[in-house]
């Protein structure tokens, strides 16, 4: 019975097959689906808050830390001490960060494109809908 009915089961199996099917077209320009997510998360006009960027993503500041280091290692993005509170951080896209999104975003596109294929037509708006309503 679980096997059938588990949301949670089959939206783990589900999120592993689109999150495989994004770090393939991803991996020409050498990132992952979640890096992906992460280096877009900071293309805003102002640097965000670690805390915001944690809270979008649906992370504990201890793992999006531990996703930000090979990022900025690669030097896609900076981490600062946010001027008006020093216990905070803020994140920004390098240039070079912003370029790779450039090089990115047609291939995420190709990505998205092949993962909506999979969803009939009239289905694939109500699916995003309940999944924002789930998270």
């Amino acid at each position: 019975m679980v096997r059938d009915n588990c949301l949670c089961l089959h939206l783990q199996r589900a999120a592993r097959a689109i999150a495989r099917r994004f770090d393939e077209a991803l991996r020409p320009v050498g990132l992952t689906n979640g890096q992906f997510s992460l280096l877009m998360s900071l293309n805003r006009p102002e640097p965000p808050l670690m805390k915001d960027v944690a809270s979008l993503l649906a992370m504990d500041r201890t793992t999006l830390t531990a996703s930000l280091k090979p990022l900025e290692r690669r030097g896609l993005l900076v981490v600062s001490i946010d001027a008006n509170d020093k216990r905070g951080r803020r994140l920004a896209l390098t240039e070079e960060g912003l370029a790779l999104l450039v090089e990115a975003v047609p291939l995420w596109n190709k990505g998205q494109a092949e993962n909506i294929r999979m969803v009939s037509k009239p289905e694939i708006e109500k699916l995003l809908a309940d999944l924002v309503a789930l998270s």
